[in-house]
């Protein structure tokens, strides 16, 4: 496989799947079809080993599942796709044209996913604090995408200071991690101050709010990636789908932000081809621009 560059001249839009998929390889692939069919570039998923990601303590503590009451080790075993599950994944997202990758949330994962080929590495945004998935993600020499939620700009330049020089290309994402996150909290002049802040990193937006126009203006304000968690239902039982978006608002917001990348053109201030036969109709002639006599108000 050829190594991983992320598009220079388009929004790179990454359909985050997470556990929205619920265990079940079926609505995996659905999910796939509904990030293809929306124009998604990605389809991301998440990879934990349960019992290196669940404290102990909370082993045996109940909790509310899609499935009902079970312990916090239970549903994370239920809801976990094994290697071969991924393999599935990788040869479906194969099949269907859209590249594939995954966040994993402990070092067993990251090896996994690397046995897998995975084309790239997502580090999330709870485990950029845990220097040990880092280093482990760096060594493979893979690019990275990093979300920077619940992050000090301390945390943050540490988690870079490992992976800059070891990766071919990172990317930071502005991230609220709320689920769903109130526009208040979104606070979106960080994607500002990440420029700013790592000049030499790809910085993309992880949206998490509900609607559309929030990612939009994201966008507009400088973000060269894109990620937006997809449902098949924002009414199904779970911790992500409220904060996700459905198949047919994936379609618009990708299209309303391809739209854009038409709208914003070059930057050059020239007479465009389009408005010379406005300058004919409603300029007049060169000859008559100034009048021998300044124009007055009729008294």
């Amino acid at each position: 496989m050829q190594p991983f560059s992320f598009p220079q001249n388009k929004i790179f839009f990454v359909a985050e799947a997470g556990v929205n998929h619920q265990g079940d390889l079926t609505i995996a692939k659905q999910l796939i079809d509904a990030a293809v069919e929306a124009g998604a570039d990605a389809i991301k998923w998440q990879k934990r080993t349960p019992l290196m990601c669940v404290p102990p303590h909370l082993w045996d503590v109940q909790r509310q599942s899609p499935w009902g009451i079970m312990t916090h080790k239970e549903y994370r075993q239920k809801i976990e796709f094994g290697p071969s599950d991924y393999f599935v994944i990788k040869e479906y997202c194969r099949k269907k044209g859209i590249l594939w990758f995954a966040s994993p949330w402990d070092t067993l994962s990251v090896d996994v996913l690397w046995q897998l080929d995975v084309p790239l590495f997502k580090i999330a945004s709870a485990c950029v604090t845990d220097l040990e998935i880092v280093e482990c993600v760096a060594e493979k020499g893979k690019s990275v995408v990093m979300s920077t939620g619940m992050c000090t700009l301390d945390e943050i330049k540490k988690a870079v200071s490992i992976l800059r020089g070891k990766v071919p290309q990172l990317a930071l994402l502005c991230c609220t991690s709320n689920y769903p996150a109130s526009i208040r909290d979104l606070n979106l002049n960080r994607i500002h101050t990440l420029k700013a802040e790592f000049p030499d990193c790809i910085i993309g937006y992880s949206g998490h709010e509900v609607g559309l126009w929030t990612t939009l203006c994201a966008v507009a304000m400088g973000a060269q990636i894109i990620e937006r968690h997809l449902t098949l239902n924002r009414s199904l039982p779970g911790s992500d789908h409220a904060a996700s978006v459905e198949p047919q608002g994936l379609k618009k917001l990708i299209t309303e932000i391809r739209n854009f990348e038409v709208a914003r053109g070059s930057g050059d201030i020239r007479v465009l081809e389009c408005e010379k036969a406005s300058i004919a109709r409603l300029r007049p002639a060169t000859e008559n621009i100034y009048p021998e006599e300044p124009c007055r108000l009729q008294q």
